[in-house]
């Protein structure tokens, strides 16, 4: 009776251990990560999203995700083509595709990629010149994106974008530039004048021409220009009367008689 005993002890015992060492062997696999198995040293297989049991004491499974890490590039100091002074810092958007080459390959994927980021943020600043930072960041953001993306597929690892978030200038280059900016506007707004006076004077030459050979119209005008200011009411006209309008009035007041030639008188003639 006390062997069956014992005998039950151990068999309890033992499915203990089993049921420890079973729950010991089972893993969850999120859906957006990936299980790389190390059986031994050597790695077995990626495991898929799930419950996936291991080999208590044999297996080891490391987990890798596969969202889009969002890693901030530290601020960057560094000199331009053109020699000016900038502090650049970035984006980059990345993410697994290869599991195992990422937790193989690199050692640590996630600082490997921001040291990456930052040595191409050096290298974009000293191959560009200030105006390429400051208006041309599409191109520089593709440059910067092979830059990263070249060696980060090694490990395993995609970059989707970066962007280049803030350039700081120095406060004395901001003066100038602002200065520069209101000396462009004012020469702007200067040329835009010119042109304006220019076709203006060549407007006003073509009306002096055309007047020129109709004199009569010279006269409408000035009569239009004296109608529109006496329809202002609160002011005194003062008409100065041109002499080219008298003798247009003279000219065209006479009669044919008037204007006749005067017949010698012939007593005159005598006297002569």
């Amino acid at each position: 009776m006390d062997v069956l005993y014992l005998l039950i002890g151990w068999l309890a015992a033992i499915v203990v251990i089993a049921g420890i060492g079973l729950a010991a062997g089972v893993r969850v696999v999120t859906q957006y990560e990936r299980g790389v198995v190390f059986r031994l040293g050597r790695v077995r297989a990626v495991r898929e999203p799930g419950l996936r049991l291991l080999i208590p004491g044999v297996d080891k499974m490391s987990k890798i995700s596969l969202q889009v890490v969002t890693m901030p590039v530290p601020a960057q100091e560094g000199i331009t083509r053109d020699n000016v002074t900038v502090r650049v810092d970035a984006v980059v958007y990345f993410r697994v595709i290869d599991p195992m080459r990422a937790l193989i390959e690199v050692q640590d994927y996630l600082f490997a990629v921001a040291q990456v980021a930052q040595t191409s943020l050096r290298s974009i600043i000293g191959k560009s010149e200030l105006d390429d930072l400051l208006s041309n960041r599409e191109q520089l953001n593709k440059g910067l994106e092979l830059l990263i993306d070249s060696p980060a597929l090694n490990w395993g690892v995609h970059i989707d974008r970066v962007e280049i978030k803030d350039v700081a200038l120095p406060d004395a280059l901001k003066r100038s530039m602002s200065r520069q900016a209101e000396a462009e506007r004012e020469r702007r707004a200067r040329v835009i004048s010119a042109e304006g006076e220019l076709q203006a004077s060549r407007k006003l030459a073509q009306a002096a021409a055309n007047m020129s050979d109709a004199p009569a119209a010279l006269q409408l005008r000035f009569l239009e220009t004296v109608v529109q200011v006496a329809a202002e009411k609160n002011s005194t006209l003062v008409l100065p009367f041109p002499v080219e309008l008298l003798r247009f009035l003279e000219r065209s007041g006479r009669t044919p008689a008037e204007t006749a030639p005067e017949e010698p008188d012939a007593s005159q003639e005598m006297r002569e």
